[in-house]
């Protein structure tokens, strides 16, 4: 029965089902079928304890709702040096289709979030989300972004334009990649019985049709959103390069150990250059079922010998191995999802053995963009910044010249700004930092790093009280902005404000109740190195931008 926990989804794919019901029912056993959904009716109960936390997690069923409890008990603050706590998060939905694992989002005051831990299928255990398997504290929350969200779930929500994670309403409205994603909007041809065309990814041009399959399974090491567009506006029938620009390193185009790249990897195959745009996703993959276990090893053998024809190769080839992927398409460990491996879609002729296919980021490595689409000084430009952004300086090096020159040629929009902003600030030109900021402001009143980073010029210049108005716009709209908000009730203690910092610093704690440094700022009054009573207030004050 549906509960407060528990919001009822729609199914308007049971529409498509009158005509097509071999085709729906095979698709609803596929894991896109199943990438999400209401929390209750994929629950996976379970608890593990986190050792470098010291935190034991629980997933759970409680009274028709699902719950994941957290705790660290005082014994276990003692020992490893955090504090003790304890709490609860109401599961309202949950995100993947347990192929490779799960995880649930509850929501906290209007904003919806993803937990910290995972399910891993294979593994059969919960565990702590991608990159905080070494976190010594429940790490922040996490907000839920629609461009995410639109890999797994249909009819996603707008985000409002305070945060991105933000909605009127549910997230979304139906669980799982339903019939329009990759068709599109079915009305007409519904309400015709069928007369009227509707998208057939088949018929389109190669770029259009490998789009509808890209729109999810591309990632790169840098995305970059054309001028007022976002992945969450895809249409199908688009050209995704209209949306978004997908880059690489030069040195790891292969993108073989990143789950949601294998495009890239397929991009340098023998089989792509010998076979152009005849070859795409749907080659050898069914978009409407999967191959039974039983059948996989022959269904996958015989996509390959629909190009790889005649009969030595069909019965002389290592007869004693018909699962073609073993030797040509072996898996390797994959580096955005823990505890996970996935196949090589470079499909070489004698692979290299134990070697991993992507190498790590190197300083003034190049960026190109995957398959052939034009970029611009822009759009190159805020890939650099993203890798600038993770500590590559000669990245942004690039960055800052080539943003420079789009902005020079009347191509500078918010993210062109907030980018220039913040090189400025790092390379210490504050003047030039705050009018890009300024700009970026003009373009999005809540843009959240260009109203965080002005902030922390403000206050470093002496203009508190400004930097006080910027900090309360963005934590009032966006309360799991940390930083932010820690800022905030540090410069209002310091202007002999310490109930409002005091109020600042509770709701702070509802979201983030393990944060190390929230910690020892409610406790001692201690925060960035300096120290505020918020009893007792002295008149002057730094802040922090971590």
């Amino acid at each position: 029965m549906p509960t407060a926990h528990a919001p009822v989804l729609e199914d308007p794919d049971t529409q498509c089902a009158g005509c097509h019901r071999a085709i729906y029912d095979a698709y609803q056993k596929t894991p896109m079928a199943r990438g999400s959904g209401v929390a209750m009716d994929a629950l996976v109960p379970g608890m593990f304890r986190h050792a470098a936390s010291g935190l034991e997690y629980a997933v759970f069923a409680r009274d028709g709702g699902a719950v994941m409890s957290y705790e660290r008990s005082a014994a276990e603050a003692a020992t490893d040096g955090e504090g003790a706590i304890r709490g609860e998060r109401s599961l309202a939905y949950f995100i993947g289709s347990g192929k490779r694992g799960r995880t649930y989002l509850y929501q906290v005051d209007g904003q919806w979030f993803e937990l910290p831990i995972n399910f891993y299928t294979k593994r059969g255990a919960w565990a702590m989300a991608p990159n905080f398997d070494h976190a010594k504290t429940m790490p922040a929350a996490l907000p839920v972004d629609p461009n995410c969200l639109h890999c797994h779930a249909t009819e996603v929500s707008v985000a409002e334009p305070e945060a991105r994670s933000r909605y009127a309403g549910a997230p979304f409205r139906q669980g799982g990649v339903g019939c329009n994603a990759c068709h599109g909007d079915p009305t007409q041809h519904l309400a015709t019985g069928g007369r009227a065309a509707i998208t057939n990814p088949d018929k389109l041009s190669a770029a259009r049709r490998d789009s509808a399959c890209l729109q999810c399974h591309l990632e790169g090491d840098a995305v970059v959103y054309r001028p007022g567009r976002s992945l969450a506006r895809f249409v199908p029938g688009d050209d995704l390069s209209e949306d978004a620009v997908y880059f690489v390193k030069e040195s790891a185009r292969d993108g073989g150990r990143r789950a949601a790249s294998q495009y890239e990897a397929l991009l340098r195959s023998a089989c792509k250059a010998g076979s152009g745009d005849r070859l795409t996703c749907t080659t050898c993959h069914d978009p409407h079922s999967s191959p039974a276990p039983a059948e996989r090893v022959s269904f996958f053998r015989q996509r390959c010998l629909s190009c790889h024809t005649g009969a030595a190769m069909a019965t002389e080839h290592h007869p004693e191995q018909k699962d073609c992927a073993t030797c040509h398409m072996p898996t390797r460990s994959t580096s955005d999802i823990s505890h996970e491996q996935v196949t090589d879609h470079n499909i070489q002729r004698r692979p290299a053995e134990g070697i991993a296919t992507l190498r790590g980021l190197d300083g003034g490595d190049d960026l190109v963009a995957v398959g052939k689409v034009a970029v611009g000084d822009r759009e190159l430009g805020l890939a650099y910044a993203q890798m600038a952004e993770r500590g590559d300086r000669a990245a942004g090096e690039k960055a800052l010249k080539l943003l420079g020159t789009a902005e020079g040629a009347g191509q500078a929009d918010t993210p062109v700004h907030v980018q220039l902003g913040f090189l400025a600030q790092i390379s210490g030109d504050r003047t030039r930092a705050r009018a890009e900021y300024e700009q970026a402001l003009a373009g999005d009143a809540y843009e959240s790093a260009a109203l965080g980073d002005l902030a922390v010029i403000d206050a470093s210049t002496g203009h508190a009280a400004e930097s006080v108005r910027l900090l309360d716009r963005l934590f009032r709209a966006d309360p799991s902005q940390t930083a932010a908000g820690m800022n905030l009730a540090f410069l209002e203690c310091r202007l002999g404000q310490p109930a409002e910092a005091q109020a600042v610093l509770s709701r702070l704690a509802e979201l983030n109740p393990d944060d190390p440094q929230l910690r020892v700022f409610r406790t001692t009054g201690v925060y960035a190195g300096q120290r505020c009573d918020l009893q007792r207030v002295a008149s002057t004050g730094a802040i922090s931008k971590k």
